[in-house]
């Protein structure tokens, strides 16, 4: 069962317009905000890609007014809905832009994309009237420093199950949200019976090649290696993608490199193949372990960042973990 199969499902007693005309007003509580919204959304604008890729899942394409902030290609079994929806950059939008659009709801993945520095603070939003969610996973962690945040407590696939509950009940599409979650979890199932990948030690890249940004313990990668038994080498640092010298990884010299294959250009090194040039050319890194053996595993930007293609991620590295001879 595929997440597009979940998509393109409208039973009946599910269709947010039936909702949308009855009104069904929803309050809701997130990351410290409280939301009330009128009826189910018409106007969506959600302003990473994470989010869009739910509310596409739920089916909601014929509600969303745009979209922002891409690392990747969309999902496959998403991409004929997802060309159904206006674009409004690749990277972050305008306050003005997205306005432009006319939203009755404004969603985000990161705490930064609806605070100071970003589209524009919740407050601004919420001002005129506009009511904005961001992912309970992102709000769980510390935000307050420069960086991506830190994490105390390990995130799991919960908070990534409460977001699309939250955004199906927005949308009053509460059973597509229970069988998109349902579908998500037989995947974690299928990827994750009977593997032990216990000693084998893992490294998740995500971009840069100059100060390169590494996972640390707890966020979307830490998911990945305790569902499968590994270790990050890198489960000592609790910031979310903290900035690691080469020296300091060759030092650790993992038995597998997970790295993002980016379509953005942010960053130097956002392509999978960027990135493996520079490992097998650099004289620090080439001498790595993983590199000598050629023992890489390539995973989207949204795979890395807490999200449904997590899932993907946790397959993807599970298949690759028994290619390599590094799982039982």
């Amino acid at each position: 069962m595929t997440l597009a199969g979940c998509a393109d499902a409208t039973p009946n007693g599910d269709r947010p317009s039936d909702r949308a005309a009855a009104g069904n007003p929803r309050t809701l509580t997130n990351c410290g905000h409280t939301a009330h919204i009128a009826g189910p959304p018409r106007r969506a604008v959600s302003l990473n890609q994470g989010s869009s890729e739910i509310l596409l899942s739920l089916g909601l394409a014929d509600r969303m007014a745009g979209t922002a902030t891409w690392t990747d290609p969309v999902l496959k079994g998403l991409r004929k809905a997802n060309a159904t929806v206006d674009r409004l950059a690749d990277n972050a939008p305008s306050f003005e832009k997205v306005l432009d659009q006319e939203p009755d709801f404004v969603s985000a993945s990161f705490e930064s994309t609806l605070g100071k520095g970003g589209v524009a603070t919740r407050q601004q939003f919420e001002d005129l009237g506009v009511p904005t969610y961001v992912s309970p996973a992102d709000c769980a962690k510390d935000n307050t420093g420069d960086g991506d945040g830190s994490r105390a407590t390990p995130l799991t696939m919960e908070s990534i199950y409460r977001e699309i509950r939250d955004l199906a009940t927005v949308f009053g599409v509460e059973k597509r949200g229970e069988r998109l979650i349902g579908v998500l979890k037989a995947r974690v199932r299928a990827a994750t019976e009977d593997i032990d990948a216990s000693g084998t030690t893992m490294l998740f890249w995500f971009a840069n090649s100059d100060a390169p940004y590494l996972a640390g313990c707890c966020g979307a990668p830490g998911i990945i290696t305790r569902a499968l038994g590994a270790e990050n080498v890198f489960d000592d640092r609790h910031d979310e993608w903290p900035q690691i010298n080469w020296e300091a990884i060759a030092d650790r010299d993992p038995d597998v490199l997970v790295i993002g294959d980016l379509s953005r250009e942010q960053e130097s090194a956002e392509t999978a193949a960027k990135k493996i040039e520079f490992l097998e050319s650099n004289p620090v890194t080439r001498t790595m372990d993983a590199v000598r053996h050629k023992r890489y595993v390539l995973l989207s930007g949204q795979a890395m960042n807490p999200s449904i293609r997590t899932v993907e991620g946790i397959e993807k590295t599970a298949a690759a973990l028994r290619a390599f001879g590094l799982a039982k």
